[in-house]
């Protein structure tokens, strides 16, 4: 079995890079693998050629603001086009900030899982004014006043982010 790698690998949250090899020439037609810092090297999941609802990754695996990774595959699916799938290795949920980093009074949009009913926003333990969007995936707020580098912080009924 030769595996190619045809998309970028992605680092999560855990510190371990995720990504997807196809086989083009065999029964396997594609891998799933975990690859930690110190080059540890683990299959995760193998797609097998014609077997299953979808078979044959394509394109990199991206990692949701709910910890779970997603991908497509190249075949299976409705007229046999291609499938979205999600893999959760058990990662919690996270906050993305957009943009990455900026001064007092920059506009901040913070996207995540179930942020409705969100109670605090923090940027690294200043607290700022925020309004959540009406499908509870998107906050958004200003870098506040005092706030120094650090974590941003969402307190939802559910957990702190």
């Amino acid at each position: 079995m030769a595996l190619y790698l045809f998309a970028g690998l992605a680092l999560a949250t855990d510190g371990n890079f995720y990504g997807t090899a196809v086989d083009l020439n065999g029964e396997e037609s594609g891998t799933i693998f975990q690859f930690t810092p110190g080059g540890a090297l683990t299959t995760l999941y193998t797609f097998k050629s014609g077997i299953g609802p979808a078979y044959g990754p394509f394109g990199p695996l991206i990692q949701g603001t709910d910890g779970n990774f997603y991908g497509t595959t190249s075949v299976g699916g409705n007229d046999n086009g291609g499938t979205v799938y999600s893999l959760s290795m058990g990662l919690g949920a996270f906050v993305k900030t957009l943009p990455k980093a900026g001064g007092a009074g920059e506009a901040v949009t913070i996207l995540g899982t179930n942020l409705t009913g969100a109670t605090r926003v923090t940027f690294n333990g200043t607290e700022s004014a925020f309004t959540v969007n009406s499908s509870g995936s998107e906050i958004s707020t200003t870098v506040p006043a005092g706030a120094t580098s650090g974590k941003v912080r969402v307190t939802t009924p559910g957990a702190p982010w």
